[in-house]
This record gives structure tokens, sequence and C-alpha cells, in this order.
């Protein structure tokens, strides 16, 4: 991801996803690149926006709670998740936040 996510007139959601990585991409990825396509096609997907250098950050916006819930419970995403803690993070974090505010040029 390239852009910053054009977010909708507040409230909606973010998940902000904070890791650090283990050693080599062992097929990392390419497993975010789906993650990002199958995110998209998610009922209530807003939009995400990601960073790494020694600490990696991905931020998903989501219409509601309800969106958010039937992401994390896809079949495709829970297959990742589950990569994501045996092969590719060293330590992780998952916050979800209520966006009241959304200002910039």
């Amino acid at each position: 991801m390239t852009i910053i996510a054009n977010t909708p007139k507040p409230p909606y959601y973010a998940v902000i996803f904070t890791s650090t990585r283990t050693e080599g991409d062992n097929g990392y990825g390419e497993m975010a690149e789906r993650m990002i396509e199958l995110a998209s096609k998610q009922q209530g997907f807003l939009g995400a926006e990601s960073a790494r250098e020694d600490i990696g950050i991905t931020v998903s916006y989501w219409t509601d709670l309800k969106s958010i819930k039937q992401w994390k419970d896809n079949i495709e995403h829970k297959n990742a998740q589950t990569l994501g803690r045996d092969k590719w993070y060293s330590s992780f974090r998952t916050r979800i936040s209520k966006v009241e505010r959304d200002y910039g040029i």
C-alpha cells in the first residue's frame, strides 16, 4: 500500500496491527498482498495503510465492529493469523479504536 486511505466522515473504526518480524520473507509478502486484496472485498472495509522498518504498522479502516469481527473470522484470514503466530512475527499487537475526528490536507 502506497497511498493514504480515503476514509469517510467519522465515526468509523481503525484496526491497528503492530508487529516485529522474524528473519526472512518466508511467503510473508505474498500473503500480506493477498490479505489486503481479500479485506478489500469484505463488507465494511474502508481502506488500509502500512509502513515497515524495525516495527511494522498496518492500519485498516472499517465502518463498524461487526465488519471487523467478520474479517477476523474469515477462514483465509484465520489461516494467515496462524502462519503469523507460527512463522512471521516475533511479536505483535492488535488494537481497535473508534475514529471520532479525521482531518488533513
